[in-house]
């Protein structure tokens, strides 16, 4: 008995997380493709990881925003190869996740556009083709508002400016009683609905795969009370709600 307990500690010890392994390999893909990491002080106490060109270029900058739940390059990694040699790509990090980090107590949308915005124009972007997805379209339209010299143009996608109106609606249509127990799951299963709502049902993957997602801290773990509050400051009242006048191309 003794002896199967040890073996089963130490098979859990040694299994390997398939999350971290592929982040390993992804890097060292993004790598071969031109990209390279940078960490940019925006502010004492506020660090901005983000995925650059390796060389300076006069190509366009497109900076891809990613979701609320991976991190940048894990989001976008696909449409970072298949655009990489003809723009100039950047993919942030936004503060509490993968490794943006920020000791303020600033949790709104407005203050990621602000620190989004410092670090592009730290790199040299001058002008630049925002695409953002469900939390980073939040973020971009608040940066195109607050930022219209260096915001050229938004692509958003499953994206919404969110009113009590429009929130409360989703939540129904969903199921979930606050926008913090959908994104922020604590279980494997529930982690599952989570993506099969997100992505329109996902194909049938082996269990362990949800779980190995969890115990990637970057992905879920780390962070939790930190972007329980970047969710709550997320939902506009109706009567405080009005629509911002863009100047750039949607």
């Amino acid at each position: 008995m003794q002896q199967t307990e040890k073996l089963t500690k130490k098979k859990k010890a040694t299994m390997v997380n398939i999350i971290t392994v592929y982040k390993l390999l992804l890097h060292g893909l993004m790598k071969l493709v031109g990209m390279t990491q940078k960490t940019i002080d925006i502010e004492p106490g506020t660090i901005l990881n983000i995925w650059v060109p390796k060389k300076a270029t006069e190509k366009h900058a497109v900076v891809f925003l990613h979701a609320f739940g991976f991190d940048g390059i894990l989001t976008w990694q696909f449409q970072v190869l298949a655009l990489a040699k003809t723009y100039a790509v950047y993919v942030p990090d936004f503060l509490f996740f993968g490794g943006s980090i920020t000791d303020r107590s600033e949790r709104t949308a407005s203050f990621q556009a602000e620190c989004m915005a410092k670090g592009l124009r730290k790199l040299g972007v001058k002008r630049c083709t925002l695409v953002g997805l469900s939390y980073g379209g939040m973020v971009g339209f608040k940066m195109a508002e607050m930022y219209p010299d260096l915001v050229e143009s938004l692509v958003a996608t499953c994206s919404v400016m969110f009113t009590e109106s429009v929130s409360n609606a989703a939540l129904e249509r969903i199921g979930f009683d606050s926008w913090v127990d959908y994104l922020l799951p604590k279980t494997a299963d529930a982690l599952k609905v989570k993506l099969d709502i997100a992505c329109y049902k996902l194909p049938t993957l082996p269990a362990f795969v949800f779980k190995h997602i969890l115990e990637w801290g970057q992905a879920l773990f780390d962070h939790r009370k930190e972007r329980k509050e970047l969710v709550e400051t997320l939902v506009i009242s109706d009567k405080d709600f009005s629509v911002p006048r863009f100047t750039q191309v949607m």
